[in-house]
């Protein structure tokens, strides 16, 4: 996103400039990742200096589908050749690319331009040579002697992480971690641990009953994750938000001490830095104000908004993350690295040693000739971990911060835009009238049947029905991919996220007429 050659942003060998730019992508094995080439052209003047040709090749780019559904059955069934079922021999060469064709062809392409589906979307080149390196070099994380290169990019990135969220030099420990829901469940299990370190040997027979704390527009894995540590669901005390998604201060102050006086012990309290529906931030300073009067553990998932911390326009939206004790970030969503790569970063140096260590004998010796504090997988609940940080390493390489933060912005400009048109167009209603905060846009298709009915039981029973409709011809067709979902009192409306920097204007235009036209006759 800096390099001002726009082949060199992505690292691809640079094209002879009378290339054609498709035959160029096939001639580098990329055929599936073609629509990520568009993010890397910013005017027509720039495609002219590559090849005139380009033009047309993005064109016939937009055409393409996000996906080639089929029921469950008709796959189990077979397609044209391609089965699941396992052979008693080997297959020929010819017949496993095959099946990798097929494969790619009966999925979703993620990385297509108008998959707004999920909060991970996009196909960043770098990001994929980083996947393919890692699988290559096919290591473990628990050790230096077996991932040296490895275990100090990790050091190095936490740090850097670390330091971009605002923790001092001498603050902060961390480990990546197999998704958000895992790092979540990390914050927990460490925060238990300090306020009753004894949970580690005598278990939760010998603690006082708990209490934890998150906003009704939080992740459920906050309490996921409080039924598998044994804490229970009902111990996750749900704090009322406002109208636009933000946990109230308010509240949480009456729920703590509404917990105190039923004799529960609080210790945790979870804030969001862009949830996953409205995508809004929780007013962290109020919030660690509260925890700091009554000494409560803060964690901020920022999972899904920890990005906007790489763009100077944006890192305001999370001011007062500095103080949390521990945080939870998804590089593998605002930052468009390969799935997965999330990390849970924890303040106090060493309390994730303390929480997790055995020091099994045949892994972690402590005679071994070199610094074993470089030994951490003692920090993790796992023993084998996957090694998810040279993508995200070989990525800041190639874009530096800077980029990330461009790319941050892009996603967020892709949200406002697809707001200003949604203002504009009767065809369809916002479900809150505020700007959006994050790249998250939630609205109503209105069909013009229910159009002159009155606010009410029926016309919401019918509303309802509309986003599944349309989302089941969407699917079918294969042209564009967007989720919906009720929420709360909240009949089905759609949820637009942008995380796809080579998401542009048209692909958003595209978006609106495709439901305009497949829920026309509802």
């Amino acid at each position: 996103l800096t390099n001002p050659n726009p082949i060199l942003r992505y690292g691809l060998p640079n094209p002879n400039p009378n290339t054609n730019l498709l035959k160029y992508l096939h001639r580098l094995d990329c055929t599936k990742c073609l629509h990520s080439v568009r993010i890397r052209y910013n005017s027509c003047s720039e495609l002219e200096r590559i090849s005139l040709s380009a033009v047309d090749a993005l064109k016939i780019l937009c055409l393409s589908k996000v996906l080639d559904f089929h029921h469950p059955h008709q796959l189990k069934d077979g397609l044209e050749g391609f089965s699941l079922d396992l052979p008693e021999h080997a297959e020929t060469l010819e017949q496993i690319l095959v099946d990798c064709r097929d494969t790619l062809k009966y999925g979703v392409s993620t990385g297509h331009p108008r998959f707004f589906n999920q909060l991970s979307s996009g196909l960043d080149v770098i990001g994929v040579a980083g996947e393919w390196l890692t699988s290559t070099a096919n290591t473990n994380m628990f050790t230096y002697e077996v991932s040296p290169v490895f275990i100090l990019m990790e050091e190095v990135l936490l740090k850097k992480m670390q330091s971009i969220v605002g923790w001092s030099e001498d603050e902060g420990d961390g480990i990546f971690c197999p998704g958000g829901t895992i790092s979540n469940l990390y914050s927990i299990l460490v925060a238990r641990y300090r306020v009753c370190p004894e949970v580690k040997t005598k278990g939760m027979g010998a603690l006082p009953p708990l209490a934890l704390f998150t906003s009704e527009h939080s992740h459920y894995s906050v309490k996921k994750s409080a039924a598998v540590l044994g804490l229970g669901s009902e111990s996750v005390m749900v704090v009322t938000c406002d109208e636009r998604g933000k946990m109230i201060p308010a509240e949480l102050e009456s729920s703590i001490l509404a917990a105190k006086s039923k004799g529960l012990l609080p210790f945790y309290v979870n804030a969001t830095a862009g949830t996953t529906v409205y995508g809004a931030f929780d007013p962290l300073a109020a919030i660690a104000d509260i925890c700091h009067t009554h000494r409560l553990w803060m964690h901020v998932d920022a999972a899904w908004g920890g990005g906007l911390l790489m763009s100077d326009r944006h890192r305001r939206k999370l001011q007062g993350i500095e103080r949390a004790c521990s945080v939870t970030w998804n590089p593998h969503k605002m930052m468009c690295v390969p799935l997965q790569c999330s990390v849970i970063l924890v303040k106090k140096p060493g309390l994730l040693q303390e929480c997790n260590k055995l020091g099994a004998e045949y892994l972690f010796q402590t005679d071994k000739p070199y610094d074993v504090n470089y030994d951490t997988g003692d920090k993790s609940i796992q023993c084998g971990r996957h090694v998810d940080v040279f993508k995200l390493w070989l990525m800041w390489k190639a874009k530096g911060s800077d980029g990330f933060g461009s790319q941050v912005n892009k996603c967020l400009e892709n949200a406002e835009y697809l707001y200003d048109q949604l203002k504009r167009n009767s065809d369809f209603q916002l479900v809150f009238k505020h700007k959006p905060e994050h790249s998250n846009v939630c609205f109503w298709y209105i069909p013009p049947s229910l159009r002159a009915l009155q606010p009410g039981p029926d016309r919401d029973r019918r509303l309802h029905e509309v986003a599944p409709q349309i989302k089941g011809r969407m699917m079918e067709k294969g042209s564009v991919l967007i989720g919906y979902q009720p929420f709360g009192d909240k009949v089905n409306f759609f949820r637009c996220v942008f995380s796809n920097p080579a998401t542009q204007p048209e692909d958003i235009d595209f978006l609106l007429n495709e439901i305009i036209t497949l829920g026309a006759d509802l």
